[in-house]
Parts: C-alpha cells; structure tokens; sequence
C-alpha cells in the first residue's frame, strides 16, 4: 500500500514568549536550568533555549532571576548572548533539585494545554469501502467485513473483535491505523502539580521529519497517529502512572501515549491483569472519554481519554465481561472462519508472493486436509503457516521447496495438533 503525504494537523502550538503563555511554573523553569547547567558546566542563552525547548525571553527572564539570587556567574559574551555557569550557591541548589528530579530535557506543556490539544486533535475519519479496500489491500477482504468495520472506525469509540484464532483480528485492529491520513502534535512532556510526566516514547511516537518552523512550540514534536499494541504482557501498572524513583519522572501510562490514536488490546482475557480489573478501570474512560490518574501523593487529575480501543480476543465475550460493560462496547465485530473463495485466495498470494511452485489443484487439496485435520473450518492463518512449515522442511533437507499432495500432508501432520 502506497504511503500517503500526511495531511496539516488540526492544531498548531504557537511560540510562548512570556510565562503566563508558557503555562507552567516558573520555579519549574528554573529547576530545569539548573540541572541543564550542572551536567554541561557552562552554557548560553541560546544553548539553554535549543535544550530546553523555550524561546530566548523566556530563559532571559529566568537566567536574570538567578543571576539577581547569585545562583549563575557570568564568564563572557559571545556575540550579543551571555555565557556562565553555575555559581557555588548554583551548584549546591542545582546538586539538591537533581536529587529530587533528573529531568533536564525538554520543557513540559501544561495539563491545560494538552487537554486543548487533544481535544483539537480527535480524529474525525471519512471512510467508505473503496476507502477500507485500499486500506486492507494486503489482506483479503469481503465486502461484509468491510461493512462492518468502517462505521466502527468512523465511531472512534471502541470495538470487539471477536472469533476463532487465526482469521486475522489482530491484522485487522493494526491496519485500522492506515485510514489516517493526518498527524498531530505530541508533547515531550506534561507538568502537573509541578511534577514532569513523560509523554513522547518514540518507540509509539513516529516523528515526521519536517523543516524546522520557528513559529511553532519546539516543546511538541509532529508525529503520524500512534497505535500501540498489547498482549498477554499487559499489567494493572502499565495503565497507571509510573514514577521512576532512581530519576524522580513519571512514564505516561498506554492510553495516555495513545491518545489521538489506537490502542489494541490483543488476546484480550489472557492478560496478567485479569479483564476485570481492567474493564472496571476503565468502564468510566469508554463511557465518558476522560480518565483520572493520582500522583504518588495522592494528588489526582484528569486526562482526555481520545482514541480508539480495539479489543480483540478468541474467547467468547460474555465470559469476559458483563451487559453493562458490553454495552459501552459500541461496535462488535465477528471475525468467522474464512469461505472456500476466501482461502483459495489467501493460498494464491501467498504463493505468488514467494514464488512457490504449485499444482493444479494444490488449493483445493489443501482446504480439503485443513478441513479434515482443523475441526472442520478453514482460517486465514492455514495457508501462510503451512507454507512456513514447508519452507522450514525444505532448508531442513538442503533442496528447493515443494509443495505436492505429500509434502502439503506432512506439513499438516507438523501442524494441526491430533485429538
């Protein structure tokens, strides 16, 4: 699928050039300097600015403060910018902030500023079939499925996607993401109660590179929509704030780094965190789109709850949860085994895709042998992974792969398990 140019975003942060538009506190401010210049030793106005993510007036006033308290010396002048460097007064109140917290990076946004910036940022999607046809291009698709998943994406709520394993749900949640074509603006961090929250984890986060604009806020990085995925590895912690103890930061909870996006719980019920815990914690976020997080100290705040949640699970949902849950569920979703057509043309690509030599009929005898050996349904996942096991058997034996009558039976005999 071509990569389309990503779309302007919906919001755009201007520069602060005072602290009443910057919207934190300037104590905070100062903190960050004073750690930025106890791990460089000296700096300037300038180099402050491009570290800290701040315009040149905002640091100004900060450094006139601390050169009025003797915390900074200054050593020179390099063209029209100050250079210093912490005074013994500095160092001995840089040495016990950093104590507290190690945070020298980027200045945070403020809570209010991104819950704006969130809310301006909601995706608003215009799918149709032809729209979700060219989404799905690398998978084959029916028209129904197509049907069913495009009010869900346009909903951008919530959906269960349900259904034996291996007909593709959790392709289908991963792909959702490509009906974006927009990006949106993402915070390296937040403040709150003065505390820093890191928010921008570029392993979720994908910057697009662009020409560097003076008019906007270096403190939010454009990114394409996150999506981020979980499996059985999730846990009560990972949706709750996290402080680093040793660094004195907090990590973003999931649902927090994906906001504006999609976030995917797969093999949703097998989880360390029972799906209860989960569904009660999260029963308010669905049902109102705000969550609440609480400081180590008690101190709790809320946080915008935008993005799309996709449950994806083989087990059957009302083991899971109950009615009332279910119902703020807005969009259910089937995945059912695949038809006779469905699998023939899965097998037809998979081989096209890796160059496999083939027999006439070899389609068909293979629906015939999953049909037998896998409870009598075919899944979109039997021709891919029995194509795997041949491969495997082929580098085993030192010979080009094949797939005759034989080999496509001794494939399948690896693969479905005996009753």
């Amino acid at each position: 699928m071509a990569t389309l140019a990503p779309a302007q975003p919906a919001f755009a942060p201007s520069v602060p050039q005072t602290m009443e538009e910057l919207g934190i506190p300037q104590a905070l401010v100062m903190d960050l300097m004073l750690r930025r210049l106890l791990l460089e030793g000296h700096s300037t106005l300038q180099i402050l600015s491009s570290k800290l993510k701040l315009a040149v007036p905002i640091v100004d006033i900060v450094f006139r403060h601390m050169r009025q308290q003797q915390l900074v010396e200054v050593r020179g002048m390099l063209g029209n910018d100050y250079q210093f460097a912490l005074s013994a007064a500095g160092r001995a109140l840089a040495s016990e902030r950093f104590q507290i917290s190690q945070y020298a990076g980027a200045a945070p946004v403020s809570l209010k500023d991104y819950h704006s910036a969130t809310h301006a940022q909601v995706a608003h999607v215009h799918v149709d079939r032809k729209t979700l046809r060219d989404a799905y291009s690398d998978l084959v698709m029916t028209d129904r499925q197509l049907d069913q998943i495009g009010p869900a994406i346009i909903a951008q709520t919530s959906v269960f996607l349900y259904g034996p394993s291996g007909n593709g749900k959790t392709s289908l949640a991963e792909r959702m993401l490509r009906v974006y074509t927009d990006v949106v603006y993402i915070p390296y961090a937040i403040e709150v109660d003065g505390q820093i929250i890191s928010l921008y984890d570029p392993v979720v986060h994908h910057k697009v590179e662009t020409e560097e604009d003076p008019d906007i806020d270096a403190r939010w990085i454009l990114c394409r929509r996150p999506c981020i995925v979980v499996g059985g590895e999730l846990i009560p912690s990972m949706v709750e704030l996290r402080l680093d103890e040793a660094s004195g930061i907090y990590a973003a909870p999931l649902q927090m780094k994906a906001n504006n996006g999609i976030f995917i719980i797969d093999d949703f019920g097998r989880q360390l965190m029972s799906p209860r815990d989960l569904l009660n914690r999260w029963i308010v976020p669905l049902d109102r789109r705000i969550d609440y997080l609480t400081l180590r100290y008690g101190v709790k705040f809320q946080i915008p709850f935008e993005l799309l949640v996709v449950f994806s699970t083989n087990l059957d949902p009302r083991d899971l949860a109950d009615e009332a849950f279910l119902r703020r569920i807005r969009n259910k979703i089937y995945v059912e085994p695949v038809d006779e057509n469905v699998f023939d043309e899965i097998f037809r690509r998979v081989v096209e895709a890796r160059s496999l030599p083939t027999e006439i009929d070899s389609a068909e005898f293979l629906r015939t042998v999953c049909l037998r050996e896998g409870r009598g349904e075919l899944r979109a996942c039997y021709p891919v992974d029995i194509c795997n096991i041949l491969s495997s058997i082929s580098r085993y034996e030192g010979r080009p792969i094949r797939m005759t009558k034989s080999e496509l039976e001794r494939a399948a005999s690896l693969y479905f398990a005996k009753t």
